[in-house]
């Protein structure tokens, strides 16, 4: 039987300092929870629930589900701590061309696009589905992901990808643009579905960041990993807060920014095909959407699930709000370990 060994020259400075600036995410986002919650109570930004699903009908299955919850007023836009967490300690501390720009670029880009959609949803009358359309939304993220994907390719110079279990990297030229807009769009929008329970988005993201603060290290890229580790210590006060019973919400402004992140991040660390086995909780969240439009449209609005995203399927089927959580955040867990030895076998041996 053939072995083969991994070598790690680990450089300790770097090992300090990326646990250094996760430290420092997670104190800055405290401290800046109280000035949210203060502000956020007064200006009362409370989330409101949506009225219609995304084909229209009144979403009776969603209201029943949380009527008690949104019996409080919850604010929401919560998000805009972590990202102004983020970028605050990115900018001074951790900013390069090579590794930092980017990521931080569609994060915080993608950030203001939520924010829009998170100030109308507080000023509107809930009515819809309370906030930007979402063709909007998606027009505006795709642009986002365009710009994106000409940086990746003009001024960083990647034209290839690299396919798992092949040593070869895979030529696709110009093609690596569209497939960058594929992939930030997707993970974005995936993220943003996964945004229905107390702290589940928060968990989830939390596990992938966390993997990629590993991959990024393994390969030395120092800086990115850097930022996933201060997006994994902010998102941990985040969390902190956002456990059941939650007292904030991230909002879109949180998590179109973390979505937008992560398929960045993926890209820059040529791991864009194990970042679905990292993010399957997201993929089976976006996937039952999916499913359930294309069922009601095809199959003249029969439903496969009772409610999607399937999180909301597994509450109509009886579970608690908390186990659903806590089942996905394990199974995050295992999908963040199976994609890292995916990457190490993949890529080392």
């Amino acid at each position: 039987m053939n072995t083969q060994t991994l070598i790690l020259a680990v450089d300790t400075g770097s090992v300090i300092r990326i646990l250094l600036l996760g430290s420092l995410g997670f104190s800055l986002s405290m401290l800046l929870t109280p000035l949210y919650t203060n502000l956020a109570y007064k200006r009362q930004w409370w989330k409101k629930a949506r009225q219609n699903t995304i084909t229209g009908e009144v979403a009776k299955v969603f209201n029943s589900l949380h009527a008690e919850k949104h019996k409080r007023n919850i604010p929401t836009m919560a998000g805009i701590i972590f990202v102004v967490t983020v970028t605050i300690i990115t900018v001074v501390t951790n900013l390069s061309r090579s590794e930092t720009w980017l990521p931080l670029a569609a994060f915080v880009g993608a950030g203001l696009v939520g924010l829009i959609d998170d100030f109308i949803n507080i000023r509107g009358t809930g009515q819809g589905v309370a906030g930007l359309p979402s063709k909007i939304k998606l027009g505006f993220i795709t642009a986002i992901a365009l710009v994106g994907g000409l940086w990746f390719y003009v001024k960083l110079g990647v034209d290839s990808i690299h396919v798992p279990f092949v040593s070869a990297e895979l030529f696709i030229g110009w093609l690596i643009v569209p497939l960058f807009v594929l992939v930030v769009v997707a993970t974005a929008n995936a993220v943003n579905i996964s945004d229905g329970l107390d702290g589940l988005a928060g968990g989830l993201t939390v596990n992938a960041f966390s993997a990629y603060t590993v991959i990024a290290f393994l390969e030395g890229r120092y800086g990115i990993a850097a930022f996933c580790m201060t997006i994994v210590g902010s998102l941990l006060s985040y969390t902190w807060f956002n456990i059941y019973p939650a007292r904030f919400f991230m909002g879109d402004v949180g998590s179109f920014a973390l979505g937008t992140a992560l398929g960045v991040v993926a890209l820059l660390t040529d791991t864009a095909l194990i970042l679905p086995i990292i993010g399957i909780v997201f993929v089976g969240e976006a996937g039952s959407v999916i499913l359930q439009v294309a069922s009601k449209k095809l199959r003249n609005g029969k439903k496969i699930f009772k409610i999607s995203p399937i999180h909301h399927h597994f509450e109509a089927s009886g579970w608690p709000e908390t186990k659903v959580t806590m089942r996905f955040w394990v199974i995050g867990q295992v999908a963040a370990v199976a994609g890292l030895a995916a990457f190490i076998i993949g890529r080392y041996i």
